[in-house]
Parts: C-alpha cells; sequence; structure tokens
C-alpha cells in the first residue's frame, strides 16, 4: 500500500469512528457538535471531516506521549471546531 492509501484509509477510519458515535449517540458532545456546525451553515460531509481531525489529533498526542486516550481534550477539540487544534509537534 502506498502512503497515499494509508492517508486514505486512516481518515476512512477515523470518519467511520465519528459516525459510529453519532450513531451510538455516545460521547453525546459528538452530536452537539455536528448540530452546531449545522446551524451555521457546514455541510454534513465537510464536518464529519473536520471531526475526524480533531480524532487524529488527539490520537497522534496519546501515541507520541504514551498516554490514554482524553475524552476532554477530544470534546474541546471538537467545541473549538471550525477551529482545527494546533498541529501536535
Amino acid at each position: 500500500m502506498s502512503e497515499q492509501d494509508d492517508e486514505a484509509f486512516a481518515e476512512d477510519t477515523l470518519i467511520q469512528a465519528i459516525e459510529n458515535q453519532l450513531e451510538a449517540g455516545e460521547p453525546a458532545f459528538v452530536q452537539a457538535v455536528l448540530n452546531k456546525l449545522t446551524l451555521v451553515g457546514y455541510e454534513r460531509e465537510a464536518i464529519i471531516e473536520l471531526m475526524a481531525l480533531v480524532l487524529a489529533d488527539e490520537i497522534e498526542v496519546m501515541l507520541r506521549d504514551d498516554r490514554a486516550f482524553d475524552l476532554a481534550r477530544y470534546e474541546q477539540g471538537l467545541r473549538a471546531l471550525p477551529e482545527l487544534p494546533e498541529q501536535a509537534s
């Protein structure tokens, strides 16, 4: 698999994770953020992609810092949308 294929697979996986969270209604703030961004005029597909970037950022930091998934940080990142998190350095 090429690097581009890897990135597409990762993006699809993250998008599916967001869709699963919305379907399950857990965590509840995922649906709240979708509703908020829909109200201000964002397309659903664009919102899901933004949310996937926030999830990717949390996973990247989690792996880098060798720590558990930080649900509060994830929520904070989502609630800040459409502003994206600073790139993890």
